[in-house]
């Protein structure tokens, strides 16, 4: 029997860590899929498709009958998907880009298991101040939002650009909980299913 409550289709220890707040135990099976997108094709769909096809290409790979969850987040900024930096160059672009604006940040997950495929989207709004040069240099030179989409990170010190945030942290980060726990609710697996799990995920934190 495994001792995890469902394989994360995903390398991302983001994921894993968040997951792991709400005491349930992943086991990552990163996939390999084309991102690219599709001809026509709106950030909205594009994170819904993304999302959903590692949970399908997750569920065909495993070796372990548990239920298969594949995320997937994108930042938009006026309609365009804005991914990671390139450079420091592109990331101090990014960082220009965003400073004073409010940005968009869609947060796709999706579960396939005993219940079948169920999926749910969350989109969040995030504000910056206005940036200076100095900081945002500095900020970058740092490297925390090297590989994070828009060159920041809300979980570090990228935090003290957002002004206000509107939606889920959670999603933000990589994974929104609150409609993640629900969906493996109905696929049998919750986090207040094994209380002294849950226990001593919340006291070891």
């Amino acid at each position: 029997m495994s001792s995890f409550d469902l394989i994360l289709a995903s390398a991302s220890p983001r994921r894993l860590e968040l997951l792991a707040g709400i005491g349930i135990s992943a086991r990552a099976l990163p996939v390999d899929l084309d991102e690219s997108a599709l001809a026509g094709e709106s950030p909205l769909e594009q994170v819904q498709r993304l999302a959903r096809h590692k949970a399908q290409a997750g569920w065909h790979c495993r070796d372990a009958a548990l239920p298969v969850l594949g995320g997937d987040t994108a930042l938009s900024l006026e309609g365009e998907l804005i991914g990671k930096p390139r450079d420091t160059d592109h990331a101090l672009a990014l960082l220009r880009r965003l400073s004073g604006r409010a940005h968009q940040v869609i947060s796709a997950v999706a579960v396939i298991g005993p219940a079948g495929l169920e999926e749910a989207l969350v989109v969040s709004e995030v504000r910056f101040r206005p940036l200076g040069e100095e900081e945002i240099a500095a900020y970058v030179a740092s490297g925390e939002g090297a590989d994070k989409a828009g060159g920041y990170a809300l979980q570090g010190l990228g935090a003290i650009f957002v002004e206000r945030i509107e939606g889920s942290w959670s999603a933000i980060v990589g994974l929104p909980l609150c409609e993640t726990a629900q969906l493996l609710a109905r696929q049998g697996v919750a986090p207040w299913r094994d209380g002294e799990r849950l226990r001593k995920s919340v006291f070891s934190s």
